[in-house]
């Protein structure tokens, strides 16, 4: 994980694949370079698991994530996000999300406004 600053949140990743503006524009901002920047594995299942995905959509998440480290769901980020849903009564997925940031130390980057006011 060496060099890494953010997590991406889903909804950062696939405002990154659409060429969302706000998404973009948060990039060229931070000056975030995509090798800075890592993924949860809930946010690889969020991803690859909607119903009607196709091909390309596919391969377009995959070759994305190649490029970034991956972090997998370990006891200590169980216990971050045990405390965190507990203190802000989030959603499990989200409180995973915010648990591995703070576990990590990592800048949290979501569209999510709710859960970027509790970090």
């Amino acid at each position: 994980m060496n060099g890494a600053k953010y997590l991406l949140d889903t909804n950062i990743i696939i405002g990154f694949l659409a060429r969302k503006p706000e998404v973009l524009e948060l990039f060229a901002l931070k000056k975030i370079k995509i090798y800075e920047c890592v993924y949860s594995s809930i946010s690889r299942m969020e991803l690859l698991s909607f119903p009607s995905i196709s091909a390309i959509e596919i391969n377009a998440i995959e070759t994305l994530l190649l490029r970034m480290n991956y972090l997998a769901v370990t006891k200590a980020i169980e216990d971050e996000t045990i405390e965190f849903r507990r203190q802000h009564k989030t959603k499990l997925p989200h409180s995973i999300i915010a648990g591995t940031a703070k576990h990590y130390q990592l800048e949290l980057l979501t569209l999510d406004k709710k859960l970027a006011n509790l970090l």
